[in-house]
């Protein structure tokens, strides 16, 4: 039976499950993730330690907790639950106040929040993300002296969600463009991509990797057949090679190493939002 995981926290809790996957990603079993944000008030934090205490009651085992919480009253009450309850961001800050010889302030809701310190890069982040919806898939090629990186490859390669990424993780300006089976006779960038060859990231992947993603969306069609992709890919990545333009095969790699490996390719300095 798999064990169960919380991942708690006063904010979004999503820092709580990025570090809580990464943690139990090194222990080869399953485990059920349940996650539990804006944990700020007695009746919330009860509840959830009644949750924990029931499955405790019924497997025999403690639930693994990661949190963070800042109000001390909240957090007792967590604590106070059957589980293993572990803040992850108190065993990094008592070691680092140490070295730098200072007091952390916890703050409510700083990590995600909309405090002064953070809404500048909020509004980056909406901006870019505006920015990747209006240049997806084509759509636009006004602007692109806006963007950082224009990823261009055949229709399902992983340019939308890659491009989507970027704008939200790390606020990357990105449009995108495809090639579609009327290109291959002559395939060539169009003018705009031309003019910002410095910019552009090529995505491929194999093909019949390509195809079976295509059948999801257009069943038994010629452009889902194995034939049709191959031909698409192998035009794309020849036009790849001749301009040497720099390009990842996406069929392994989930969005985030792609996008982590588009980056370090391009030399573009990393800030998470």
């Amino acid at each position: 039976m798999p064990k169960t995981v919380f991942y708690i926290s006063d904010g979004t809790a999503i820092t709580m499950e990025v570090l809580g996957h990464a943690v139990l990603s090194q222990f080869d079993t399953e485990f059920t993730q349940r996650t539990w944000p804006f944990v700020d008030t007695r009746e919330r934090a009860n509840e959830i330690r009644e949750r924990i205490d029931r499955i405790f009651a019924d497997t025999g085992e403690r639930p693994i907790v990661f949190y963070s919480i800042v109000s001390d009253e909240i957090r007792q009450i967590i604590l106070s639950s059957h589980g293993f309850c572990h803040d992850v961001i108190e065993s990094v800050i008592a070691p680092l106040s140490e070295e730098l010889n200072m007091a952390p302030h916890p703050t409510l809701h700083r990590t995600h929040g909309l405090n002064q310190r953070n809404v500048a890069r909020y509004d980056e982040r909406i901006a870019a993300i505006d920015y990747a919806l209006a240049h997806d898939d084509g759509l636009s090629l006004r602007h692109l002296e806006q963007a950082q990186v224009i990823l261009i490859g055949v229709s399902r390669c992983g340019k939308t969600p890659t491009s989507l990424y970027l704008a939200m993780q790390f606020g990357l300006r990105v449009a995108n463009y495809p090639f579609i089976a009327d290109d291959m006779d002559r395939l060539a960038l169009p003018p705009a991509l031309r003019d910002q060859r410095g910019k552009l990231f090529g995505l491929t992947i194999n093909a019949d990797r390509l195809a079976a993603i295509r059948n999801e969306r257009r069943t038994a069609s010629t452009y889902a057949s194995l034939r049709q992709c191959r031909l698409e890919l192998s035009e794309v990545e020849a036009l790849y090679r001749r301009l040497r333009i720099p390009y990842l095969d996406t069929t392994n790699y989930s969005v985030e190493e792609i996008a982590t490996r588009l980056m370090d390719t391009l030399g573009i300095d990393r800030r998470i939002f």
